[in-house]
């Protein structure tokens, strides 16, 4: 298991979301601006569509021969000087990660935005054995300082205002704070300033690794990256084994579709190529550089069920554009990876279980399908786990129950139009206008929140008669 088990209810951690008046304007204003930004680097980025199927088809190819390619880049790698790790299982990942720590006598490390080493919690087991972890990422930096996790891929903080942030920065740091971006960014630039020189580890995830070269690339618009992978004495790398591409070439198709994707931007403020640690002639770099490679149930799924996902890039536009996430945020998912393919993540890592009711959080209405840079069809994974949960007998029993019942009833046309008959009877004391707005017993959950259009007084196939009678 990489998570915790979440102890609050699903339906109890959206209610908190959804009266936070704070949350629904943070989610309003930047996933809108995420939306707009998208739309207008698209709209005029004529290659767009033709990259985007190419990105999908790179990927499958790759997954198609993953062994080779890992390889490939484990060979790339030891070849300029860098050590590689594999790590089947988080635990085993965060062994490896503290078992440098320590041979390299570190004390305070300095971490760039990873995704990756928050799905293996390492922050906290950094701190457990006496390593102090720090986020440089602006919004990481925030978030770590209010003790949350991070609640969107590449937003980490963008469930907060302004003015909460300037509220944290004068409680945690006790300094004033205006809740102005340019005065927030200056004082984190100032507190981490000292931190980057006196690191003696600096970690950082990877976007892409290229096999034929044993390059990490890392995109940020932050400088901090640049500064975590060349001044600390040792570098570490976490990332997925499904983030290996072939060639520099396939790379250039990933960048021209990411950015747009996640920011709207051509391409981020910062590209980094990290080969290996520094050598002879070079004036910066670490002195050790380690890339780990992480499994963690991704290498079960390239035959699985949520092989497409393997192809995600991280850029989070499905969650920019998701109805649900758009009205919960993204701590309201309980695990590390929030959003419709974080529902699929987090399938992936903890398995089908985790998801009895994150697999329902989800309209299907497919915008997410159509925001992802390598369309991914998430709607179609949803409901296949959806249907997993039933077959594996996770969902609750009453439900699953209903569900084969209405099964039933569906591919029975003479007890379907019995039933639809019987319900506008027993419908009556409930229906105000068009719609059932309550029903009594346990079917009371279903209108609690939502309401259910009447059945109508007639049906179609009976409206059609009466036409025809009539000679219409």
């Amino acid at each position: 298991m990489s998570e915790p088990e979440v102890a609050t209810p699903l339906r109890e951690r959206t209610g908190h979301a959804l009266r936070d008046p704070f949350l629904q304007q943070a989610l309003t204003i930047a996933t809108t601006r995420f939306i707009d930004l998208r739309r207008e680097a698209f709209g005029d980025f004529p290659d767009g569509e033709s990259l985007r199927d190419r990105a999908r088809a790179i990927k499958e190819a790759t997954l198609q021969r993953l062994d080779h390619h890992v390889e490939r880049l484990v060979a790339s790698v030891e070849s300029r000087g860098g050590h590689v790790h594999y790590a089947v299982t988080a635990e085993e990942a965060r062994a490896i990660v503290l078992d440098i720590a320590r041979r390299s006598g570190a004390r305070l490390a300095v971490k760039s935005k990873s995704m990756a080493t928050e799905e293996i919690h390492l922050n906290e087991a950094l701190a457990t054995a006496g390593v102090t972890p720090v986020e440089t990422d602006l919004g990481e930096y925030i978030i770590q300082l209010a003790h949350e996790r991070p609640s969107h891929i590449i937003a980490p903080a963008i469930h907060k205002t302004r003015g909460q942030v300037a509220e944290l920065f004068e409680r945690e740091l006790k300094r004033p704070a205006a809740p102005d971006p340019e005065a927030l960014t200056a004082i984190a630039r100032e507190e981490l300033r000292r931190r980057f020189l006196d690191a003696d580890l600096g970690i950082t995830g990877a976007n892409f690794a290229v096999a034929e070269t044993g390059t990490v690339v890392l995109v940020t618009n932050e400088g901090n990256g640049r500064m975590v992978t060349s001044l600390p004495r040792v570098h570490v790398a976490l990332m997925g084994v499904e983030k290996v591409i072939p060639s520099m070439s396939d790379l250039m198709v990933f960048l021209a579709v990411l950015a747009r994707s996640a920011t709207g931007q051509k391409l981020s403020v910062y590209t980094s190529l990290v080969s290996g640690p520094r050598r002879g002639g070079e004036l910066e770099g670490p002195e050790e550089f380690h890339l780990v490679l992480l499994d963690n149930g991704r290498i079960a799924q390239i035959a699985g069920s949520l092989r497409e996902a393997l192809a995600c890039l991280r850029c989070g536009a499905c969650l920019n554009v998701c109805p649900v996430y758009r009205q919960i945020g993204g701590h309201a998912y309980g695990y590390t990876y929030p959003g419709p393919i974080g529902i699929l993540l987090t399938a992936m890592l903890n398995g089908p279980r985790s998801v009895k009711d994150l697999a329902h959080a989800s309209s299907l209405c497919g915008a997410c399908a159509d925001a992802c840079p390598v369309r991914i069809d998430i709607p179609r994974m949803l409901i296949e786990l959806r249907r997993e949960v039933d077959e594996r007998r996770i969902a609750p029993r009453g439900e699953r129950a209903a569900f084969r019942a209405l099964a039933r009833l569906l591919v029975r046309p003479a007890w379907y139009r019995l039933t639809a008959r019987v319900a506008r009877v027993l419908q009556a004391p409930f229906v105000r206008g068009r719609t059932i707005r309550r029903v009594p017993f346990d079917l009371g959950e279903w209108t609690r929140t939502r309401d259910l259009p009447a059945v109508a007084p007639r049906t179609f196939q009976e409206r059609w008669a009466a036409l025809e009678r009539e000679g219409r």
